[in-house]
């Protein structure tokens, strides 16, 4: 089955056991004169920061970290976090690399039960030549975690959209290259669909929302097993319930979770010691937090990752030109892209890295920089036809 984020749901269950505990209301602020090691949840906003602050002290480049101010939102947005009684203001947690001052700009965007800290491998390489922004998604990592009362792929769409736009412009950006990796490279996708006039270059790794095989899901749906984890699914059962569930125990099935999927299961460069432990640390206290943006999930995509509003369908829309980037080993099926650039009207390109499954960029960091600097080599080099593809990189 070529499930896209059931396959990390399943994963997940899979490495942290068997459990299926209720989860308890997690508080996204400091509770009081209670220490951490006293809560059931032992996390907070200030953890995901200090924690942030702990994995990016392994990256030499200087940056600058700020929570921008993106409003309560447009005047006439139908969003429905923009309607809160309160009209709070909401926040963009921000990560902006040092760079020099004629360097393109590359904003970076996560994906699903991930932050902009997963990039961590990257913005070395990458500040070399860009200047990098990373953002964490509202609702997710140490961003604004309103509450999520979105009821449609309508509105869930445009909870990530318009708030990436309002970001925008509280940043003054224009004329930007854009990255978004799995669920982040849908959201990214359909950024560029509405305001295409900012976007100078779509890198899409990974993707989400351009698989189109259902026969295979629609026949597993009839079984009972099938029909169960459908049921599950539409209830919106995330894995981040679980570890909330297993409270004072969740940082060590964190723990198991990373060290098998970025240690045991990888093909690449492996994690030192000391990165497992800062990623696993950083992974656990973004999974922990209120859950907000976690559940866009059932919105968005039906049981077995098929999208409800696929990008296929938008293709012939395109007006960015764009380049699409997998690991040899990666779950999403690159056969999708190939679709998509049949009709599509824009240069399109399809790189695949060896060494590397989904998370290509941790996996195998220097062949997916590679990717990245040949991806964007008319921003980057006075002869852009002249250059070959890396050595190692297969072009679809």
């Amino acid at each position: 089955m070529n499930a896209i984020r059931s396959r990390w749901l399943t994963r997940m269950a899979e490495d942290i056991g068997k459990s299926n505990l209720e989860s308890s209301s997690a508080s996204t602020t400091s509770r009081g004169f209670w220490p951490s090691v006293l809560r059931w949840i032992p996390s907070s906003t200030d953890h995901i920061i200090n924690a942030e602050k702990r994995l990016l002290s392994l990256v030499k480049t200087p940056y600058a970290q700020e929570q921008v101010n993106i409003g309560s939102g447009p005047p006439d947005s139908k969003v429905r976090w923009f309607r809160s009684s309160s009209n709070e203001p909401r926040f963009i947690n921000t990560v902006t690399f040092d760079s020099k001052d004629d360097s393109p700009t590359l904003v970076m965007v996560h994906g699903y039960a991930a932050s902009q800290g997963f990039f961590f491998r990257n913005f070395d390489a990458l500040a070399s030549r860009f200047r990098v922004i990373a953002i964490d998604q509202l609702g997710w990592g140490g961003s604004s975690r309103p509450d999520f009362t979105c009821r449609s792929t309508e509105e869930t769409e445009a909870w990530f959209i318009d708030s990436f736009e309002e970001w925008r412009k509280a940043k003054n950006l224009s004329n930007f290259i854009l990255l978004g990796h799995s669920f982040g490279g849908y959201v990214a996708s359909k950024y560029a669909l509405k305001h295409p006039e900012h976007v100078n270059h779509l890198i899409l790794v990974g993707p989400a929302g351009f698989s189109s095989e259902s026969e295979r899901i629609t026949k597993f749906l009839s079984t009972w097993k099938g029909s169960i984890l459908n049921q599950i699914w539409e209830s919106n059962f995330t894995p981040q319930k679980i570890i909330r569930g297993l409270g004072p125990w969740g940082p060590d099935m964190v723990l198991k979770y990373t060290s098998a999927r970025f240690v045991t299961y990888t093909t690449g460069e492996t994690l030192t010691e000391s990165e497992s432990r800062l990623l696993t640390d950083y992974v656990y206290h973004t999974l922990a937090a209120k859950a907000s943006g976690e559940l866009c999930l059932k919105y968005i995509f039906s049981f077995g990752g098929l999208p409800r509003s696929p990008l296929l369908h938008s293709a012939s829309e395109w007006k960015v030109p764009t380049t699409f980037i997998y690991g040899f080993q990666d779950w999403m099926n690159y056969e999708g892209a190939q679709e998509a650039r049949k009709q599509m009207k824009v240069p399109c390109e399809i790189l695949r890295v060896p060494q590397a499954g989904h998370f290509v960029f941790i996996d195998n960091p220097s062949g997916f920089h590679s990717a990245v600097f040949y991806a964007c080599r008319r921003f980057l080099r006075p002869d852009p036809d002249s250059e070959s593809l890396p050595e190692g990189l297969t072009s679809a």
